[in-house]
C-alpha cells in the first residue's frame, strides 16, 4: 500500500521522509498551487462574494505530477502547515486532487521531530472550514480593498501608491499619531541630579531633586534652577529613611509569533520578515551531522502561551543539569493565554528537543538561524 504526504516546502519534504520511511512518499506542493488570479478582481461581488479561483501561473507542470502521484497512491495525507494558510493550501489540494473534504486525511505538525510528526500521523482529521474561511475572508478583502483603492490612489495621487487590508489601516494609525504629536505643546522643565558619597566611604549614589519640605517643585526655567542650585552649595545632605523590600520579577511567557518578533527586533536588530525566515529554516528542519534533517523549534505562528507536560518536563531536567537544583521552582510556573481566539491546539515557540543547547548547534547554523535559535532556547 502507498502513501503520499503533500507538504508545502522541499526542506520539510525531506525532514518529514526521513521520519516516515520507504512506505511513504513526500511531495512538496510549493506553498499555493490555486489563488485568484492578479489580472482581474476575480470576486463575485453580486453572489455572496463568491471568489474564483484557477491554477497559479507557472505550477500548471507540478499540478499534473501531484495528480499522477495522488492517482497512485492508496491514501493521501494533506500535511500542509497548522495554520489558516496551511490549510487553505490543503483545501485547494483536496479540490484539485478530488479527495473528499470529509475524509480524515488532514494532518499537522506541531514540531518536525519523530515525536511531533508520529503524533500529527496518528491524529489524521478532516479539513477545519472555519479555518479555511478565515483565510478565504483576509484573501478577498485584500482584493475588494487593494484593487478598489490602489487604482484611485495612483489616479488622483501619484502612480505606484497602493492601498491594502492591513497597510490602510496602518497609514491611518500613523497619521492620528502624527496628528497627536503636531498638536501637543512643549513645556520647558529642568532637573538636578546629585552624585554623593556617605562619609568614611566610596561608594556613590545617585540622587534626584524633588522638592523642598513644602512638596514637589516643578523647575520650568534656567532661573529657577540655578537659584536651587545656589541654595545647594551649602546645604548638608541627609538620608532621613531608608526603606528595604523585595520585589519578585516573574519571568516572561514561552514566545508567541508576535512577541519573538518584537524580542528579535529589540535584542537583535531582526526586522519581522528576517525573524520568520530563520524561524521557518529552524521549523522545517536543518541537517546535522549524525542526526540528518533536524526540526529544532515547533511551529512558529502561533498565539498560545501553553507548553505540553514533555517539554516542560525536558526544560526542568535541563535547569538541573546546567544551573543546579537551586535555580529549580517546586512547580513550573503556568501562563494563560490572553486572547480569546488563541489557537490552544498549538504551542508556544520552543526548542524541539532542549537537549540541542544553542553552543551544540553552533556551527550547524548559520548565523540568524543560530542567533534566533538562542534566543528562543534561552
Amino acid at each position: 500500500m502507498s502513501k503520499l504526504v503533500i507538504v508545502e516546502s522541499p526542506a520539510k519534504a525531506k525532514t518529514i521522509k526521513k521520519y516516515l520511511g520507504g512506505d511513504y512518499e513526500v511531495i512538496a506542493s510549493m506553498g499555493h498551487v490555486r489563488d485568484l488570479p492578479k489580472a482581474r478582481l476575480c470576486v463575485d461581488v453580486k453572489n455572496d462574494f463568491k471568489p474564483k479561483y484557477a491554477i497559479i501561473k507557472g505550477k500548471e507542470k507540478l499540478v499534473s505530477e501531484l495528480k499522477e502521484a495522488a492517482e497512485e497512491a492508496d491514501t493521501v495525507y494533506l500535511a500542509t502547515d497548522p495554520d489558516r494558510e496551511g490549510e487553505a493550501i490543503s483545501w485547494h489540494l483536496a479540490y484539485i486532487l478530488g479527495l473528499d473534504e470529509d475524509y480524515h486525511n488532514r494532518v499537522t505538525f506541531n514540531e518536525i521531530t519523530k515525536t511531533g510528526i508520529t503524533e500529527g500521523m496518528a491524529h489524521p482529521r478532516s479539513i477545519d472550514q472555519n479555518l479555511v474561511n478565515a483565510q478565504q475572508a483576509r484573501r478577498i478583502l485584500d482584493r475588494l480593498v487593494g484593487y478598489s483603492l490602489s487604482p484611485f490612489l495612483a489616479k488622483t495621487i501619484r502612480r505606484g501608491l497602493s492601498a491594502g487590508r492591513v497597510q490602510s489601516v496602518a497609514l491611518r494609525i500613523i497619521v492620528d499619531r502624527e496628528e497627536e504629536i503636531r498638536k501637543f505643546k512643549p513645556e520647558e522643565y529642568w532637573s538636578i541630579d546629585a552624585r554623593l558619597t556617605a562619609e568614611g566611604s566610596r561608594s556613590i549614589f545617585g540622587a534626584s531633586f524633588y522638592g523642598d519640605k513644602n512638596g514637589e517643585i516643578k523647575i520650568t526655567n534656567k532661573e529657577q534652577s540655578d537659584k536651587i542650585l545656589a541654595d545647594l552649595e551649602s546645604a548638608a545632605f541627609m538620608v532621613e529613611s531608608v526603606k528595604k523590600g523585595k520585589k519578585n520579577k516573574q519571568p516572561a511567557p514561552p514566545f508567541i509569533t508576535s512577541t519573538l518578533q518584537q524580542e528579535a527586533s529589540r535584542k537583535l536588530g531582526f526586522q519581522a520578515k528576517r525573524t520568520m525566515k530563520a524561524a521557518q529554516e529552524l521549523y522545517e528542519g536543518v541537517d546535522i551531522e549524525g542526526m540528518g534533517a533536524v526540526g529544532l523549534i515547533t511551529y512558529m505562528r502561533t498565539d498560545a502561551v501553553n507548553l505540553s507536560k514533555e517539554a516542560i518536563a525536558a526544560c526542568r531536567d535541563v535547569i538541573v543539569k546546567y544551573f543546579g537544583d537551586e535555580y529549580l521552582p517546586k512547580a513550573p510556573k503556568e501562563y494563560k493565554t490572553k486572547s480569546k481566539n488563541a489557537q490552544e491546539a498549538h504551542e508556544a515557540i520552543r526548542p524541539s528537543d532542549v537537549t540541542n543547547t544553542p553552543k551544540k548547534m553552533e556551527a550547524k547554523l548559520d548565523n540568524d538561524a543560530h542567533r534566533l535559535y538562542e534566543l528562543i532556547w534561552k
